[in-house]
């Protein structure tokens, strides 16, 4: 994979300032996380987790963003990262582990995480993450942010290590006023600092007014507070020096040695659950960033950056992450166009590792966990509260709410597990409630594309109930077997020839397939057809369908016909009616034009005059008759055979307009108006074609105005008898 480190020196001011104003909103949330992980261990571990989030946010910016190369994304350490680890932590830390070994599980869950990201990335699974239901998505982010919540209350109150949230809450005089006080002026800054200043990230002026809030408050009324050394209500010192940096790296190396390695079960769902998360997280970040930009991200090839960046800041002691969507809106906002404005915001992060951490030290605990509980309640999909208002969204919220519940009270994984299950459930219900018949007809409303003569019809219309057509759809699977068949059963028993038409089947399993034989042998049994009709090479799934219904079995029955197209199976069904009437379809001699029956109400003058100016033509199989916007000027009549009518699409490919058999006539628009063949004509199968110029019916009719007005008016007959067949045709679909 190739890494693009050149600089396009026409957006690189734009993505230096937009690096810079990304950094200003991810550095002090990185910092929130990296203490939300460490803090349970006690308040001496606040300042090596706020150094391991600022390493974070500066190797992922370098590294995330020069490998996935998505445009203006940052990538910094995230909510879902904290709520994971912080939450194992708290888990492993009331288990009485020792420092070393918590120290050296969340080293093995971000690393093998990290792999599982670049792993997603290789076989290609970005695109799949990318389509988990959106119940399940809103579920765990809203899970993720009450975790959050939860878990930065009590440092939001300062509340003894030892005391529960809920006691702690009951008992107002556990709560440290200066951390309350400070905590309660960075979250309303939080929230108005938009209102006041569009240009200062509102992280940046909560944080700010938290910091001057406790400075406030120590100047004047507790001077105990100015005391930087162990001191609960601040982060204390950062040891950026060499030697710490040496000691924040090694530190998990030096673990392997002196413990014993934790239970795969604690290493692995931790690791898998984190692996998921914070890939989702970056793909929804990165669809949200397309969406606004009109730009087009790599899926796999971010998450494969996203890997290695979490891979590389782990190595180095920091705190892992995802793509973030304040830090990257912002970003944009500010000037960032490339994903160098990701690299710049990790250059910056790192001279602010490097000089600033003299002032992060004083950046109050309380403050940090007021902006990560107003980050919390802003994850909180408080919109699906409206999935109330209607019954038929009501089982959605359920699903949101039992994947919120499951994340507090089990894990993320499981909750993403039972989500994505219950997704599933609730499709396959609904499937089952969607009809598979999209429309239900006869054969005495819906016909085929060939023209039939006026007494071949009449026959039709009279016989054609014998006929049911079934338009089919959507997912034929053993959730929709039942009421397909309960639709089709009564008609088996009656009608002579069942249609299935399967042109919007989307899939087809092998219960349905039972099904579908279940029905030929009834038929079969009752001495009726099963015609099958636009069977699909190809389902939506890409399944080649008709190897697999070759496969299992299914019309294999001899009496069975299969049509590639609706119409071929109609017509074959019409002649079938036909010859059951004792109407004979094939004719082995040619039809002289004096037995058409457009031309039934001429006299033996007038018939004798068109044989004279008529000419016989002989076609091959194949043979095109004519092809559209080619002249035209005569009137075709099919004394012998077929001839089908098409017409091009843009697309390539034809239309099939209709079928003319012995007895009818085309191309008439052409032979009245002089303007050119709207249609290719091509003959079926060999065709002898009677054909009557315009030129030489003018010269014949030029000296008999009546003659000219009773073969016109034949034809416009038979025209007006078309037009009204069409009109019941669409009449009955526009019904269906």
């Amino acid at each position: 994979m190739k890494i693009d480190i050149s600089v396009d020196r026409k957006h690189l001011s734009g993505d230096i300032w937009g690096g810079f104003a990304a950094m200003l909103v991810a550095l002090p949330s990185a910092i929130a996380f990296g203490v939300t992980i460490f803090s349970p261990l006690g308040s001496e571990f606040g300042a090596r987790g706020a150094l391991a989030g600022m390493l974070g946010v500066a190797v992922l910016g370098l590294i995330a963003s020069l490998i996935g190369k998505t445009q203006r994304l940052i990538s910094a350490p995230c909510a879902p990262a904290a709520a994971i680890l912080s939450a194992l932590t708290i888990q492993m830390n009331q288990q009485g582990m020792e420092f070393s070994a918590i120290l050296l599980t969340l080293f093995l869950v971000v690393i093998i995480s990290s792999v599982l990201q670049v792993f997603f990335g290789l076989l290609q699974i970005g695109k799949l993450i990318r389509y988990m239901p959106f119940t399940v998505v809103s579920g765990y982010l809203s899970g993720v942010g009450l975790i959050i919540i939860l878990s930065q209350l009590p440092k939001w109150l300062a509340l003894p290590k030892d005391v529960k949230l809920l006691a702690g809450l009951e008992d107002p005089a556990l709560w440290q006023l200066p951390s309350v006080i400070v905590g309660l002026v960075t979250a309303a800054m939080m929230i108005l600092g938009p209102k006041i200043s569009q240009k200062v990230p509102a992280v940046i002026q909560g944080l700010l007014a938290g910091m001057g809030t406790y400075f406030l408050l120590a100047f004047t009324v507790m001077p105990d507070l100015l005391t930087l050394t162990n001191n609960p209500l601040v982060i204390g010192h950062l040891t950026a020096s060499s030697d710490g940096m040496v000691d924040t790296i090694l530190s998990p190396w030096k673990s392997f040695g002196g413990v014993t390695l934790p239970s795969y079960s604690q290493i692995f769902i931790p690791a898998i659950t984190l692996a998921v998360l914070l890939s989702i997280d970056t793909l929804k970040t990165c669809v949200v960033l397309d969406a606004l930009t009109g730009s087009r991200h790599n899926s796999n090839r971010e998450l494969i950056g996203q890997g290695f960046g979490n891979l590389v800041a782990t190595l180095l002691g920091g705190v892992p992450g995802a793509g973030t969507m304040g830090a990257t809106l912002v970003n944009k906002a500010s000037g960032g166009n490339t994903h160098h404005s990701g690299v710049f915001q990790g250059l910056w992060s790192l001279i602010a590792v490097l000089l600033l951490t003299p002032i992060i030290a004083w950046i109050p605990i309380a403050s940090l966990a007021a902006l990560l509980v107003v980050i919390g309640f802003k994850m909180i999909d408080w919109k699906s509260i409206f999935l109330l208002r209607s019954k038929d969204t009501v089982l959605d919220f359920s699903v949101i709410m039992v994947v919120v519940i499951i994340a507090n009270v089990f894990s993320l994984i499981a909750a993403s597990g039972v989500g994505v299950s219950l997704a599933i459930l609730m499709f396959i219900r609904e499937q089952i409630h969607t009809s598979t018949i999209r429309k239900k007809t006869y054969g005495n409303k819906v016909f085929s594309k060939r023209f039939r003569t006026s007494s071949e019809r009449k026959i039709l219309e009279s016989n054609g109930d014998s006929t049911v057509i079934f338009e089919l759809q959507g997912s034929l699977f053993f959730g929709t077997t039942d009421q397909l068949y309960t639709a089709i059963e009564p008609e088996i028993h009656r009608a002579k020839y069942v249609v299935l038409d399967f042109f919007r089947v989307q899939s087809l399993d092998v219960t349905a397939g039972h099904m579908i034989e279940r029905i030929q042998n009834i038929l079969n049994e009752n001495d009726a057809t099963l015609v099958v009709a636009r069977l699909p090479e190809r389902l939506p799934s890409g399944r080649d369908l008709k190897s697999y219904i070759d496969h299992i079995g299914v019309f294999s029955h001899k009496t069975t016909r299969v049509f590639d197209d609706i119409s071929d199976a109609l017509e074959w069904v019409e002649d079938e009616t036909l010859l059951a009437a004792g109407i004979t379809i094939e004719h082995s001699f040619a039809l002289p034009l004096r037995q058409f029956e457009i031309f039934a109400g001429l006299n033996e003058h007038e018939l004798s005059a068109l044989e004279r100016c008529s000419v016989h033509l002989d076609y091959k199989k194949g043979q095109k008759v004519f092809e559209a916007h080619t002249a035209g000027n005569e009137l075709m009549l099919i004394s012998k055979g077929q001839v089908k009518i098409t017409l091009d699409l843009h697309s390539g490919n034809k239309l099939h307009l209709s079928t003319m058999g012995q007895g009818q006539f085309f191309a008439e628009m052409s032979f009245i108006d002089g303007r050119p063949h709207s249609a290719d004509a091509v003959a079926m199968e060999d065709c002898t074609i009677i054909r009557i110029s315009r030129e030489s019916f003018k010269e014949l009719v030029r000296n008999d105005p009546l003659m000219e007005a009773s073969i016109l008016r034949s034809i416009t007959l038979a025209l007006a008898d078309r037009l009204r067949h069409s009109n019941v045709e669409l009449l009955e679909a526009k019904e269906q």
